[in-house]
């Protein structure tokens, strides 16, 4: 590699509105503020509910859930 071309990779903390703090390697260098992350987000902490408007994956099993693969 050439000398000095390459941005410093250095530790930057990321702040989560959750109080949650995650130290990460960054070209940055600043601290960051998140809004959500891994410990509050309702994907990862498995309290993500299924909207389901009007029925329609009842409506999608019923017209192509009883099909069998070809």
């Amino acid at each position: 590699m050439k000398a000095e071309i390459h941005p410093n990779y250095t530790d930057m903390k990321a702040h989560c509105s959750c109080g949650n703090v995650i130290t990460v390697g960054s070209t940055r260098g600043a601290d960051i503020h998140l809004d959500v992350c891994e410990a509050c987000h309702p994907f990862y902490t498995g309290k993500q509910k299924v909207m389901d408007t009007g029925g329609r994956i009842d409506r999608f099993n019923k017209r192509f859930g009883a099909r069998s693969a070809k």
